[in-house]
């Protein structure tokens, strides 16, 4: 598609849909309101001059710290729309970590949801360059209200003079491998990503109804929920809070959407949960889409033998902004991620940058229009990451002659054991195939000779009260050896309540990895290392 230089994003993703006579039609749902696209137009033209008041000025930034509620795309689409940069920040963050954000980013203002301004306000204390706080929904009489102050502007303005190439929106990076970097991308990306992944590969369409479980100031989730829909005019459910398999299916059933998006956790948990049943949800769905990381073959087959849907995997990523590497909705392989975006090109390297042959492990780089301009005062990592016209995933694939793909792990989490790439990813797989098990990671260690091999933490069902003990560890081996090879059983299992993981539902193997080297003997029921 063509985008012209002189170009907002918001006008063509708001205003676009009321010229084209959407003004009544809803465009957000929450628990608590609603909003059609005139209504939603309206809030956003008036953000500017809300924000001109404050002293916020055209490319400076605001941080969005805000759960998923209608105010979101109003704030979002409102500061596009005059010129300023919204950054969309997690909402489970501390307060020294907001505090690096805010510095970070030198956004001049933070909008804040109530429940979570006790801990904004910590963290605005000693940031350098905020000038204001305001609280959405609600809050104390102290601090300055966003539904006051945006009801005290009469009249909208008009959209700033914005060029494709500038800078939208800034997303921070999940840290799955340490601190977050900003990543920035420019007024063009939104609706490119929305034909490509969204209406062209997807085929979302004016009469659907949305809902992602997966949060909007996650990429995945903005694109799910904000970006795809609304180009093409359709309605977005949110949900504030976090979910849950039974706050999940309540939305359904409540809203009946035609499309659920959530991440392979979410999913497996739903199937965990009996009183998750067809009957229980919506009786229009008809996609269901898991990222954020890859989707254990079990449970998509798990889920098609419950709802008679499949689950559509996908891959993408902050930098690229959301969706280029999924599989074909009428025709999913499970075990697979799929195949090219059409408009994304893709291809695996090695250590040295060569390209390697079909059937061969290398790191996955992707090229495409909806590409981040960059990090933010981040030099090194950007020239390390945007090479050209193609960005580094920072992912291990293998691919097959026919062009499908298949998700062997992190770079930085893939090892060798005896010479032999090792996929973190393959093994977890394996394990979570076992019907005790919920979850599992895996990480290398060294044994008692400093020779690497895989170390696995397991999470239980608990079903009929299960715990962990010798003859499961045992059982657990054999069962990896039985299902992939003898190589790649983890020799040392590590019984755990839960996996460290970021907001988005990444586990944060980085983490489990700053554990010491496994002695002799596991705790938690982990057991001596084998040969």
């Amino acid at each position: 598609m063509t985008i012209l230089r002189d170009y907002n994003a918001a006008v063509d993703f708001v205003d676009r849909n009321v010229a084209e006579g959407r003004a009544l039609k809803t465009a957000f749902i929450d628990p608590s309101r609603h909003v059609t696209y005139g209504e939603l137009r309206d809030a956003a033209a008036r953000v500017g001059p809300m924000l001109a008041r404050l002293g916020i000025e055209p490319e400076n930034r605001i941080a969005l710290v805000l759960l998923d509620t209608v105010d979101f795309p109003i704030l979002f689409w409102g500061a596009i729309r005059a010129g300023i940069v919204p950054v969309l920040l997690n909402t489970r963050l501390t307060a020294d970590q907001y505090r690096y954000l805010f510095d970070d980013s030198r956004a001049k203002a933070v909008f804040v949801s109530a429940a979570l301004l006790p801990v904004v306000l910590e963290a605005a204390k000693e940031a350098a360059t905020l000038r204001v706080v305001v609280v959405v929904g609600g809050g104390p009489a102290n601090v300055p209200r966003f539904q006051s102050l945006l009801a005290a502007e009469n009249e909208g303005s008009v959209p700033a003079r914005t060029c494709a190439d500038e800078v939208a929106y800034w997303l921070y990076s999940s840290g799955t491998t340490g601190a977050p970097k900003g990543v920035m991308h420019v007024h063009s990306s939104p609706m490119i990503l929305s034909q490509l992944a969204g209406q062209d590969r997807i085929g979302i369409c004016e009469e659907d109804v949305v809902f992602s479980a997966a949060k909007l100031f996650f990429s995945y989730g903005l694109g799910n929920a904000i970006f795809c829909p609304m180009a093409v005019g359709a309605t977005s459910v949110l949900y504030p809070e976090r979910p849950t398999p039974r706050t999940v299916f309540e939305t359904l059933h409540s809203y009946q959407p035609t499309m659920l998006y959530a991440v392979p956790t979410l999913y497996a948990a739903i199937l965990a949960d009996p009183e998750c049943t067809p009957q229980n949800g919506s009786s229009r769905l008809r996609l269901c889409f898991s990222a954020g990381e890859p989707l254990p073959a079990h449970v998509g087959e798990a889920w098609k033998r419950r709802f008679d849907l499949d689950i559509v995997n996908g891959v993408g990523s902050t930098e690229m902004g959301h969706l280029f590497l999924t599989n074909l909705p009428n025709a999913v392989e499970y075990g697979t991620a799929g195949v090219a975006v059409k408009g994304y090109d893709l291809r695996l390297v090695d250590e040295a940058g060569r390209e390697v042959d079909d059937g061969e492990i290398g790191e996955l780089l992707v090229r495409g229009p909806s590409s981040a301009a960059g990090y933010w005062n981040q030099r090194e990592r950007s020239r390390r990451t945007f090479e050209g016209e193609w960005t580094r995933t920072g992912d291990k694939y293998v691919r097959r002659p026919d062009g499908v793909y298949l998700y062997c792990g992190r770079t930085d989490d893939m090892f060798k054991v005896s010479g032999i790439w090792v996929s973190p990813f393959e093994v977890e797989e394996a394990l979570v195939a076992h019907p005790d098990v919920l979850e599992a990671a895996v990480v290398p260690a060294e044994d008692g000779n400093g020779l690497t091999k895989p170390k696995a933490y397991v999470v239980l069902k608990n079903r009929n009260g299960l715990g962990p003990n010798r003859a499961l560890h045992d059982e657990l081996k054999v069962h990896v050896k039985r299902t992939i090879g003898a190589w790649k059983y983890p020799r040392w299992i590590e019984f755990v309540d839960s996996l460290p993981k970021t907001a988005t539902g990444k586990i944060q193997r980085f983490m489990l990895r700053s554990n010491p080297s496994p002695s002799a003997s596991c705790l938690n029921g982990g057991g001596a290392a084998d040969d």
